[in-house]
């Protein structure tokens, strides 16, 4: 199973790929979409449009199988947290587009999966991405994050798998 993580952003949207084989979780590829502010009207139009596109591409070039995307926390700037918003609707349509299910967890759900806390800083999420996935290289802060919501994700996916599984198993 091929599984897409993104950490939706408006200026950075990081995005982390990881093959999973049973408890092997084995990296692929990682990244940043930047979307650099234009000037003038439709500033906000066009950043979105440039997540869109550099998204669609990824998933063209990793052809995940799966996805998952971290939720918004609202913050005391409404605006700001509105435009992160927007941000997130690219990081759910785009896998959707590609007729993928798309998990979406909370910014805990996802430390306490790969960290064993919820409430750990970035740099414990950073080092256990990396006990993970031994000898990644990380494009960046928003990139480790995508690839802890990517192991969350399928931490989850297979413990959802062998529940339905046994779920079978006991009514046949």
């Amino acid at each position: 199973m091929r599984v897409l993580g993104i950490d939706p952003g408006l200026r950075n949207l990081g995005w982390g790929v990881i093959d999973v084989a049973g408890a092997r979780l084995t990296h692929v590829a990682n990244g940043i979409c930047h979307s650099a502010p234009g000037a003038g009207e439709g500033d906000l139009a066009h950043r979105l449009l440039s997540l869109h596109a550099q998204l669609t591409e990824v998933l063209r070039q990793w052809q995940p199988d799966t996805a998952a995307v971290e939720h918004t926390f609202v913050n005391k700037d409404a605006v700001a947290t509105l435009k992160l918003g927007q941000a997130r609707g690219i990081a759910l349509l785009v896998p959707a587009q590609f007729g993928l299910s798309v998990g979406e967890y909370a910014p805990n759900a996802v430390k306490k999966t790969v960290v064993g806390v919820g409430h750990a800083a970035k740099v414990q999420v950073d080092h256990m991405v990396r006990l993970h996935l031994p000898g990644v290289r990380i494009a960046g802060p928003d990139a480790a994050d995508a690839l802890a919501i990517a192991i969350c994700h399928s931490h989850h996916v297979q413990s959802s798998t062998r529940l339905q599984d046994a779920l079978r198993r006991a009514a046949g």
